[in-house]
């Protein structure tokens, strides 16, 4: 009976030893660790459609699945399949360009739906006109005062010049006075000294 009960014994643990050696995990210990399973996130375009990303995906690369946003708007204005077919129509430099372009006619097509982008084209070209106006204004007005200023520059000028010309005018009749009295005193010196010797 112990004979029976130690082989019985020794036939489990030889299965189980070579289970154990069989098995991946025994052959290579860090094989989980050193290569894990990589979950590729949908893009937000598939993700919406709720269909299965493929590797080539031609959405995936311009609608990441970080802005879902960015789809939604463009889908509900042209479609996926009008999308889809626009992009693949183009070549791989002018896709991200179209993308763009798309997500931003569809963001105007929403707040307007009557005019769109050609709205907001009319309202840029009249804030365009509208400033050009202001500018031509103001143009105008630097003119105006440059002018003023030219000419209360030269007024003051001629002020100025008028001015130098009449000192000039008066100098000499401010002088002719002294001149005579110091030929006045001059000859009285000189009648003096004529009339020295009368007194001695």
């Amino acid at each position: 009976m112990e004979y029976s009960e130690n082989t019985t014994t020794t036939t489990v643990a030889a299965t189980a030893a070579t289970a154990g050696e069989g098995s991946p995990a025994a052959l290579s210990p860090t094989s989980s660790s050193s290569s894990p399973s990589v979950v590729l996130s949908p893009c937000a375009a598939c993700k919406i459609l709720r269909r299965r990303c493929a590797e080539k995906c031609v959405l995936a690369p311009y609608f990441p699945p970080t802005e879902p946003l960015k789809f939604t708007i463009a889908h509900r204005v042209f479609g996926a399949s009008n999308i889809i077919k626009l992009l693949q129509e183009l070549p791989e430099a002018q896709r991200a360009d179209a993308v763009n372009s798309m997500v931003y006619e569809a963001n105007a097509r929403l707040r307007d739906p009557v005019y769109g982008c050609a709205g907001a084209i009319c309202q840029l070209q009249k804030q365009i006109g509208d400033l050009q106006a202001e500018l031509a204004k103001a143009q105008a007005e630097i003119m105006n005062i440059q002018c003023q200023n030219a000419n209360l520059f030269e007024l003051i000028c001629k002020q100025v010049a008028s001015q130098n010309h009449d000192q000039q005018n008066n100098l000499p009749q401010q002088t002719l006075p002294y001149q005579e009295t110091s030929a006045f005193f001059f000859d009285e010196s000189t009648l003096g000294v004529a009339w020295e010797p009368l007194w001695t």
